[in-house]
């Protein structure tokens, strides 16, 4: 009680200096970095009540947000006259800088709207207006009318029906039979085009466009965008995302031409060469719709109609998985361009589109995002040549080259080597290749538009590299690879004074990347499937290093798409192969679903998603009920890819019921808290009751009171209940030293997998024993991050061992990253104030670390947290957004000489359970200064 007291001092006498600061100060305001619906200028929005943000940019300390005001207007000038047609809110005395829903009148289809907000401080301070800011409203589906048009209907096509066929279960001669039985039109890239005429100017035109599987717009020969494999992809029978573009630059008087390149992507996989999996929704197929509006007010549409023609593509061949061949001889310039004739050109045939739903694309494109060059060359082979272009990636080569009409160049990628340093492809899926073959005009440069692999290695075939043999072979001149994976703005810093933790953070950055396309992937070459289990287990790290605000609804609608009417959610989603048994049901993956609504909630402090998929998640939880026995489930994978002496695959260290019950559990205790937020009183009663339940029959089951360990007192048995809170209270102490004791018994190695990592890191980290967590991970041996360090990879590999094969490029074992931001940088939100409306910075001081620099971009600004050790003497500073507290918690143990900004605070500092001294700060730059005192 006397603690709790002065605490109170603290904040008053801490905290008023520095609200008051910020009066005496001629504090500038401003609102800054306005979204709508967490994008910045989204083209796409459906709601009716889009939800607007801001931040608050300010030179004062302690700064909180007291009021706004929003005006809301069809036309730029109008509101920059001050005059809002749509919505004037006038001003508020609300706090909230985020999720503010539009209240104005309804909102139109196919319309721009233009806003900006003023704010005020807690002192009355006012800001100026902000700049102006956009959305767009998506058109309704009845408005557009969707026409599909292609080269060859899908009932004409021979293209297989279902998902069940996993190209690795089938004998060559059944998938022979299955490519042959195709037309081969079915999966032929094909060029589209449109010609037509205008005297009047444009005032606006806006495009919408699906082509799938993915498609390249030009418009009069320019590209539109700059994404790559548009549309993102998606369960084509539930959901079908298509693009918006302002294209009113790109038109002009007279003659116009749109131009569409088609390729499969995962639209239609069946092709030769490798695929994991033959699945089809149809042929490629195109939707399009430009509306235009001209000066004098009139309209006009081009539509995907029977008007079109197409020709085919040189892209001869192309697949998600088998890589793409292009002959540029085949190249019809000026094909998208005004004045080409198109006499030889055929009609398009009107197809049977595809299911699902049309959707705008809101979450962010892929694209290519960065470029490496040769490090080294070798010539393993008479004329085959192997660059190592340094970095480990997914994406695809682009080449420059001079040789002959028709001379062909085959480039193969690869993310290893075999012995003989040419390209491997064992572990990745093969054969996975490109070829080009010259038009012999010059210089040529090409890379593939319609397929990706994982590579770090490019080795070249039937081409000299930089040398020229006369006129044998062509001459490529140039190898670049491009980095290609979503756009997604990273968010997050880490650095150390630990080269091991370093280097991790950014093996798992670049695997994470790697995989994060449309959805995120295991691998970026053999599967391309978005496996459910590593969006929950490393969710927080991804949220700390990525703004997936628009991302994560694109996911839970992957997963609301792939969810089957008995509620069962898929491993993968979208499931474009039923794999079957445990493979398509574990509910380590499955409990996704539930997981990511809840975590985007602590995250981005929105419960839309809770309220949105509750069914979803009610649902699932109700499937798992129907599987139990004595509410014991007993199915799944359990932690996969456990560490020992076994194989890598199936949990062997634990029991699958006890990994698969857990995550039961916890399901259905967030799905009792989601009833419980919408005020749904039945459902709450009944999922608590079920948690309830299922704690006393897991207790039942798998705890041994006699020994206090739980399963087989695996690492996964013991930390599993414990991060969980299905331990009852009094065992917490003996489950926890017996982990411990299993951890010390392994010479501080982890036993744990895919699953379980999370749940032992957090455990160790949040109960005190970050210790043994940093020496678990500060060494070079396996298993262990530094292993991988040791050979010299650039991305996180599938299994601790890179010998042992498999991917070299995943990210599920990146489980650490939320210790590194959570623990080491000491940045945590909290889920009472969600979205760091509040939150803490309580790093940890452990191991030999000197110095920690970490921070995160919020929807609120920059959240900083840096601390510094020399000796005893320890510096920790901080940034806090404005319109948001902090609790700062000092690391360290016992401290003397506390000092704030220079100040020192005198003995008036409380201390939290575990002794360390913390403010209540708002917002600003601070530094704290204290030296330690020995133990």
């Amino acid at each position: 009680m006397k603690a709790h007291g002065i605490h109170l001092v603290l904040i008053l006498t801490c905290a008023g200096l520095l609200w008051s600061c910020g009066a005496r100060e001629n504090t500038s305001l401003k609102a800054v970095h306005l979204t709508c619906e967490a994008g910045t200028n989204p083209v796409g929005i459906q709601e009716q009540h889009p939800r607007l943000g801001w931040q608050l940019e300010t030179s004062g300390t302690g700064v909180l947000q007291s009021a706004y005001h929003i005006m809301v207007a069809t036309d730029r000038e109008k509101l920059e006259n001050g005059e809002a047609d749509v919505w004037d809110s006038g001003i508020v005395k609300e706090p909230d800088s985020q999720w503010v829903a539009f209240r104005g009148r309804a909102l139109k289809g196919e319309q721009y709207y233009y806003w900006k907000v003023k704010v005020w401080d807690h002192h009355g301070n006012a800001s100026g207006w902000s700049a102006v800011q956009h959305w767009y409203q998506a058109p309704g589906e009845s408005t557009l009318k969707a026409q599909w048009i292609g080269a060859i209907r899908k009932e004409d096509s021979g293209l297989p029906e279902g998902r069940h066929y996993h190209t690795p279960t089938l004998k060559k001669k059944k998938r022979d039979s299955i490519v042959a039985a195709a037309d081969t039109l079915a999966g032929r890239s094909i060029l589209l085009r449109k010609a037509w005429k205008s005297d009047k100017e444009v005032k606006e035109a806006m495009v919408f466009i699906s082509g799938l599987g993915q498609y390249e717009l030009t418009i009069n020969g320019e590209k539109t965008g700059d994404s790559e494999f548009a549309p993102l992809w998606s369960d084509y029978d539930k959901t079908v995302y298509y693009n918006t573009y302002d294209v009113t630059e790109q038109l002009s008087e007279g003659e116009n031409v749109v131009g569409v390149m088609l390729g499969n992507g995962m639209y239609n996989t069946l092709a030769g060469r490798y695929s994991k999996f033959y699945v089809s929704f149809g042929p490629p197929t195109l939707f399009f719709r430009l509306k235009i509006i001209y000066t004098d007010g009139s309209e006009q549409l081009i539509r995907s109609d029977d008007s079109w023609r197409y020709d085919y593509s040189p892209v001869v061949y192309n697949s998600i998985f088998g890589g793409e061949d292009y002959d540029a001889r085949l190249e019809q310039p000026g094909w998208d361009r005004p004045g080409f004739k198109d006499t030889g050109w055929k009609p398009v045939v009107v197809q049977e589109g595809p299911k699902g739903v049309l959707r705008p694309q809101t979450a962010p494109p892929v694209k290519i995002m960065s470029e490496y060059t040769v490090k080294e060359k070798t010539e393993p082979l008479p004329g085959t040549y192997v660059l190592d272009m340094g970095q480990n990636i997914s994406g695809f080569p682009r080449i420059s080259v001079k040789g002959k009409k028709g001379q062909t160049v085959k480039i193969w990628v690869g993310e290893s080597l075999k012995d003989d340093g040419t390209i491997a492809q064992g572990g990745s899926g093969k054969p996975h290749y490109y070829q080009y073959t010259l038009k012999g005009e010059g210089e040529e440069t090409w890379h593939p538009k319609f397929s990706y692999y994982g590579f770090q290695y490019v080795q070249l075939e039937g081409a000299a590299y930089r040398e020229n043999p006369g006129d044998s072979l062509p001459v490529v001149s140039d190898v670049t690879s491009l980095f290609v994976h979503n756009s997604a703005t990273a968010t997050g810093s880490f650095t150390s004074s630990n080269d091991i933790f370093n280097r991790t953070h950014q093996l798992i950055d670049a695997a994470v990347k790697s995989n994060f396309h449309s959805v995120f992937t295991d691998c970026p070459h053999r599967e391309k499937l978005g496996w459910l289990e590593e969006t929950h287990l490393n969710g927080p790290g991804l949220l700390y290093n990525y703004d997936l605000a628009t991302f994560i609804p694109k996911v839970m609608q992957d997963i609301a798409d792939a969810q089957r009417p008995d509620g069962l959610i898929p491993n993968i989603a979208p499931e474009y192969v039923v794999f079957g048994g445990d493979f398509t049901d574990s509910p380590e993956w499955g409990v996704a679903g539930i997981m990511l609504p809840w975590m985007y909630y602590e995250y981005y402090g929105d419960a839309s998603l809770i309220e949105k998929y509750y069914p979803v998640m009610k649902n699932y939880i109700d499937y798992l009920t129907t599987t139990a026995t004595g509410h014991i489930v007993s199915h799944g994978l359990g932690d996969w890819y456990d560490y020992g002496e076994h194989a890598a695959g199936y949990s062997k260290n634990s029991p699958i019921a006890l990994s698969a019950t857990s995550h039961y559990f916890m399901g259905a205790g967030l799905v009792a808290k989601a009833a419980a937020m919408l005020g749904k009183t039945p459902d709450v009663q009944k999922y608590e009751a079920l948690t309830e339940t299922i704690r006393k029959a897991f207790n039942r089951e798998f705890f041994d009171p006699v020994t206090g360990q739980y399963g087989t007192g695996s690492q996964f048995s013991n930390a599993v209940p414990l991060f969980m809170d299905i331990v009852k209270e009094e065992n917490r102490p003996e489950v926890l030293e017996n982990l411990l004791a299993d951890i010390r018994a392994h010479g501080y190695r982890l036993t744990t997998g895919d699953v379980g990592n999370r749940y032992l890191y957090q455990v160790l980290a949040r109960n005190g024993y970050n210790d043994v967590l940093y020496k678990m991970h500060n060494h070079y041996d396996a298993p262990g991050y530094g292993f991988q360090i040791k050979f010299g990879l650039t991305t996180l590999t599938e299994q601790w061992d890179p010998r042992k094969g498999n991917s070299l490029n995943h990210f599920m074992m990146g489980q650490i990253e939320e210790w590194f931001f959570r623990s080491l940088g000491g940045i945590v939100p909290d889920m009472e104030k969600p979205g760091f409306r509040h939150f803490y910075l309580q790093p940890e001081i452990t191991g030999d670390l000197t110095f920690v620099r970490s921070s995160v971009n919020t929807l609120y600004g920059r959240i900083r947290s840096e601390w510094e050790r020399e000796g005893n003497n320890v510096e920790y500073t901080v940034e806090i957004p404005a319109n948001t507290t902090a609790t700062v918690k000092l690391p360290g143990g016992r401290m003397k000489g506390i000092r704030l900004n220079g100040k020192a605070t005198g003995d008036n500092v409380a201390a939290d359970a575990r002794k360390r001294p913390y403010f209540e700060l708002g917002s600003g730059v601070y530094t704290i200064n204290y030296s330690l005192i020995s133990q």
